[in-house]
């Protein structure tokens, strides 16, 4: 039975996998991270997520993976919106906006009818075909 080792995706560092999907140093750091920001939030509830990631030194990028893994909640921070993962704007809740959720539906709908109609089209082809064939069957 080997090991399962792999490389932290933080600081490259090679580490026994466990729990975790970063090295022991990194989850140490991560920790700390995540208290600065804990700490900030309890005596600035009205801050934004550029504030806190100024005040804290830890990046937005890390902020939001706190807030949409759950372990910051932004319930009572009225200020606190984090970037959607497509355009950039500023939400509260999900991954992406409503607008970039909406063209999503969108090119997904219109994937499905341009499928749909090049499906018909390749049917009626065959239609064609087999017409034609079936004439010249009946020639001979």
């Amino acid at each position: 039975m080997g090991m399962n080792v792999a490389n932290c995706p933080r600081c490259g560092k090679i580490f026994v996998k466990g729990f975790n999907e970063v090295c022991p140093n990194c989850v140490k750091d991560l920790e700390q991270q995540y208290e600065k920001c804990l700490k900030y939030l309890r005596e600035n509830r009205g801050t934004t997520i550029t504030d806190l990631s100024e005040a804290t030194g830890v990046a937005v990028k890390q902020i939001t993976k706190f807030i949409r893994d759950g372990r910051i909640s932004i319930i009572h921070a009225p200020n606190m919106s984090y970037p959607c993962e497509v355009c950039g704007t500023l939400i509260r809740e999900n991954t992406i906006c409503e607008s970039c959720r909406l063209k999503l539906v969108k090119d997904v709908r219109n994937n499905a009818e341009d499928e749909r109609r090049s499906q018909e089209r390749v049917r009626q082809e065959n239609k064609v075909t087999f017409n034609i064939q079936d004439r010249l069957k009946d020639k001979r």
